[in-house]
């Protein structure tokens, strides 16, 4: 059930598939939920800016059913899209959704 959806100004890196994995796992390993329920994307291209320029950015969207931790969470994934894409954590945003159980969908019915 938690997600995380990485939009990039900047085309898709080389080992985007890598990114992907390491976004997943550590989006696990955050919650401490199984990385069976984890779904990562990536959007690369987007068009975007930040501060009125149009400098490489980003946006992370972070949802889950509990268990956010924002300050842990916003250093580990703006440090971990630094590393895989160059983009400065200065020009990263996080925004966190805290979703209830009985409005996540999955498999046919939700999880409360």
């Amino acid at each position: 059930m938690p997600l995380i959806n990485v939009r990039m100004s900047i085309p898709k890196p080389d080992d985007a598939d890598g990114l992907l994995q390491e976004l997943s796992a550590t989006l696990a390993n955050q919650t401490g939920k199984p990385e069976a329920y984890v779904m990562t994307l990536l959007e690369s291209d987007v068009p975007m800016t930040f501060a009125g320029r149009s400098d490489p950015c980003a946006f992370i969207e972070i949802r889950s059913i509990g268990a956010l931790k924002p300050p842990a969470m916003t250093s580990a994934f703006c440090s971990l899209v630094n590393t895989k894409t160059g983009i400065p954590i200065n020009r990263i945003y996080v925004a966190f959704d805290d979703v209830s159980a009985s409005h996540w969908g999955w498999n046919g019915s939700t999880f409360g």
